[in-house]
């Protein structure tokens, strides 16, 4: 599973591709069994879609889906870091300034750059703002809007100066946090969020329009 996860994640298995059991148990050197406990694991993961009498595929997102996901987003997370702001100390921010710089490291484009890395760094900058809320009606109700796969692929579909921008929010969240403000802190957030949701929805509606030219 694995592997299979590593492939869609990666971009090599795309958004609505088919998942043939015998391909891809050829494809991975395995019998068709661990292939069909592989979907359905994945499956339950939102990384894969199964429907009956037409097999299985790469999920995907329509445009009123993603947009419903970064409304909540919108609405949840710049509250959740301005909550945070007064509740960070000196470590705090000093972790919060290294997942930052770590990620800029890993994010910005060239020959070092390591998408893998960044995901991990992403998560762990984002969880550690919304512990630092101490607000966990909201906490709970942003988990519920949060997919992986749509933050993997948001990485993966960025332009430079999309994913430049991205990794400038982070430093700049900490730099407002550091200064106490909230409302800088909240407002960056915002743009960060508006910045992901530009990206994404211009992506699925490519491929919808890719989808309708094909049919």
């Amino acid at each position: 599973m694995t592997t299979l996860r590593g492939l869609i994640m990666g971009g090599d298995l795309t958004p609505g591709a088919r998942l043939g059991e015998a391909e891809l148990a050829e494809r991975l050197g395995v019998s068709r069994t661990p292939v069909r406990e592989a979907l359905s694991r994945l499956a339950a993961e939102g990384l894969v879609e199964i429907v009956p009498n037409r097999g299985a595929r790469v999920a995907t997102w329509t445009v009123a889906e993603l947009e419903g996901v970064f409304d909540l987003r919108s609405n949840l997370e710049p509250k959740l870091t301005a909550f945070a702001v007064p509740n960070a100390g000196p470590a705090d921010v000093a972790e919060l300034d290294d997942l930052a710089q770590r990620m800029l490291d890993a994010g910005c484009p060239g020959p070092r750059q390591d998408l893998d890395a960044l995901v991990p760094l992403n998560r762990a900058f984002h969880d550690k703002l919304v512990a630092l809320a101490a607000h966990p009606t909201l906490a709970s109700a942003l988990a519920a809007a949060i997919h992986p796969p749509i933050v993997r692929r948001n990485f993966l579909t960025y332009d430079e100066a999309s994913l430049r921008r991205s990794l400038a929010h982070h430093v700049e969240i900490v730099a407002a946090i550091r200064a106490g403000d909230p409302e800088w802190a909240g407002a960056v957030m915002t743009s960060h969020i508006a910045n992901a949701r530009a990206v994404m929805v211009r992506a699925a509606r490519q491929q919808t329009a890719r989808e309708e030219e094909s049919a």
